[in-house]
């Protein structure tokens, strides 16, 4: 087996990697780079010889893993892509928005490439995917095979996002699991993930966390009372929630812990605002409520909970409504997005409280909104004024992400071989490999050069 990283440097970007077994050759991923506009955003696909790609494996539907997809499809038109059901559903909806994002962006950032596929792309991108369920064994047909002289590939639930999988890839006897994103706590909306206990020679695996120690003390329970605590005192007080969502996966589980709060009484039925593309991605998870990997499959959000639905053009008007909860994305603020937006008309209003409950990058507004002491002025969108911080600002953990100590037990136990990190900064990535080294005699732990080979024999 060989392996390249496609992406175009380390860090969390466009996740994309390519191994070689049995002469065959596997995409794994195919994401795109928020922090990055243009063609760089892609995966390099340059280094895979073109028409040479036997099957391209997606593991969730974020942008990060997706966001290449129609430009390597229509690079690669010969390879079926295989996902889950459910990834399918929400991939369809990710991508159309994308083309409608890079759309806009064209005009307001004057990027003539943009956008890199359009609507079309994303229909004929969609004609070569696969449908595949989890722990069953396919060939790169996507025929169900056990024949070891054949490629084979298995997924696993991964306890990230609805549909979300790790992927087993065996051939003569060797086996290779790539963990794509993995949490193996119970979020509120999704179980935890179940991976191979067993009989994994290399390993890919993501190390968003790997940076961050689990504060001592800290479980999932009292950070969700915190965060009760937080909503309650605000309400209270008459004022107004705002919480940066990303539309997959963060927008669903703080809508079913506002569920769960309100069903034990701890907040009462508030009015509740999402954004359009939230609501898209919400109607998959209540269709595929009795899906084996979702939590509450009884759990309709929408019915439940029945958001209000915010545009971008009405929440340039809007005024913050008291007594009232907003998850608005995107998670990070980004510029022109409904929570970036919103932000800048809270801001300086100490009556607000912004509550923020996962991960922000450090060069993102929501990072710089975070570092702010009471105060400070923050400058949200390049084309417009610093506001100065004055609303109440907290910080939860509702990540999406196992810790760094579950998933270096995890790796302990499974006594892969060969490591390979992925999809995570350099001082996570070194943590792992440092942790590995101490605790599995003789294994190779490798932080992959993007474009180098490296054998995993």
């Amino acid at each position: 087996m060989d392996f390249v990283n496609l992406t175009r440097h380390l860090g969390i970007g466009a996740n994309s990697y390519w191994i070689r077994v049995g002469g065959k050759n596997i995409i794994l991923d195919a994401g795109a780079d928020p922090k990055v506009d243009g063609l760089g955003t892609t995966a390099d696909f340059s280094k895979v010889p073109e028409g040479s790609v036997d099957a391209i494996i997606i593991t969730h539907a974020h942008q990060d893993h997706i966001g290449s997809l129609p430009v390597l499809t229509r690079r690669e038109p010969q390879a079926p892509v295989f996902m889950t059901e459910p990834t399918a559903h929400i991939c369809e909806i990710m991508l159309h928005n994308s083309v409608s994002v890079m759309t806009r962006q064209r005009e307001e950032l004057s990027l003539m490439e943009y956008p890199l596929f359009t609507h079309r792309g994303v229909d004929f991108c969609e004609q070569a995917w696969v449908r595949c369920g989890l722990r069953q064994r396919y060939n790169l047909a996507g025929e169900p095979s056990v024949d070891d002289d054949e490629v084979t590939f298995e997924f696993y639930h991964a306890g990230h996002i609805l549909g979300s999988a790790g992927v087993l890839i065996r051939h003569k006897g060797k086996s290779l699991f790539y963990t794509g994103d993995v949490n193996f706590e119970n979020q509120t909306i999704m179980s935890g993930a179940a991976f191979p206990e067993g009989g994994v020679d290399f390993l890919i695996m993501e190390t968003t966390r790997g940076d961050a120690q689990t504060p001592a003390g800290f479980s999932r329970a009292s950070e969700e009372e915190r965060f009760s605590r937080a909503v309650r005192r605000a309400i209270d007080d008459g004022g107004t929630v705002t919480i940066p969502v990303f539309a997959l996966g963060k927008t669903q589980e703080i809508l079913a812990i506002l569920w769960k709060m309100r069903l034990h009484g701890e907040i009462p039925a508030l009015p509740i605002y999402i954004g359009g593309l939230s609501v898209k991605v919400t109607t998959v998870y209540d269709a595929l409520a009795g899906n084996s990997t979702r939590s509450h499959p009884e759990l309709q959000l929408l019915q439940e909970m029945a958001p209000y639905v915010l545009s971008g053009r009405e929440i340039v008007d809007a005024m913050p409504r008291k007594k009232a909860i907003y998850a608005l994305s995107s998670g990070m603020m980004t510029e022109h997005t409904l929570s970036n937006i919103f932000a800048r008309r809270i801001l300086s209003d100490a009556s607000q409280t912004l509550l923020f409950v996962g991960y922000s990058d450090p060069d993102s507004p929501a990072a710089k909104v975070r570092k702010a002491a009471p105060g400070d002025e923050v400058k949200l969108d390049k084309d417009f004024p610093a506001v100065p911080v004055r609303c109440r600002v907290e910080e939860f953990s509702f990540s999406a992400h196992s810790s760094r100590e579950m998933l270096r037990n995890y790796v302990l136990a499974l006594k892969p071989a060969k490591i390979v990190l992925v999809h995570g900064d350099e001082p996570a990535m070194q943590w792992f490999q440092l942790e590995f080294f101490k605790g599995l005699e003789g294994a190779e732990v490798v932080i992959p050069v993007p474009g180098r080979k490296y054998s995993l024999e």
